[in-house]
């Protein structure tokens, strides 16, 4: 597997991992990571060990340094078990296919929009899927409010 595609899905699995460890999905997630994570090791201890980073993913209620520094940490236990066995990244993909929330089906990826090249003059842009009801900068009985 080349060094750039493992570097991606191991970024890719420790962020999501970190993020998923503050939802509900997280027991399911613990005891298939530690089993990846644990080839060769005890995965009670090992999943003792995620235990203890969720905890502080927890209490750092959405620290970015906090997130960062646990992130990092995954990185490095995620690229040294790939480097010693290869097939566990196929595993790492189907956690990350399975409990990533932008690929869970109905659920859409955070999307970042930039506006440029126009002209919007103190005004509200909208993109939407779909919308209803919609009514911005109006009172009841359609006047606009005075600046």
């Amino acid at each position: 597997m080349e060094a750039e595609i493992v570097q991606q899905l191991v970024t890719s699995g420790a962020t999501t991992v970190v993020g998923l460890m503050a939802t509900e999905a997280w027991t399911q997630v613990r005891s298939r990571l530690a089993t990846l994570l644990g080839r060769g090791r005890d995965v009670a201890e090992v999943s003792a060990e995620l235990e203890v980073i969720r905890g502080e993913v927890v209490e750092a209620d959405g620290d970015d340094e906090v997130l960062a520094d646990h992130a990092a940490e995954l990185r490095g236990r995620l690229r040294r078990m790939i480097r010693q066995n290869p097939e566990a990244a196929a595993e790492l993909r189907s956690i990350l296919d399975e409990f990533a929330p932008a690929t869970r089906p109905g659920e859409g990826a955070a999307v970042h929009n930039v506006i440029s090249g126009g002209t919007v003059h103190d005004g509200t842009v909208v993109q939407a899927h779909t919308v209803n009801g919609l009514a911005i900068g109006q009172v009841p009985g359609g006047h606009r409010p005075r600046r």
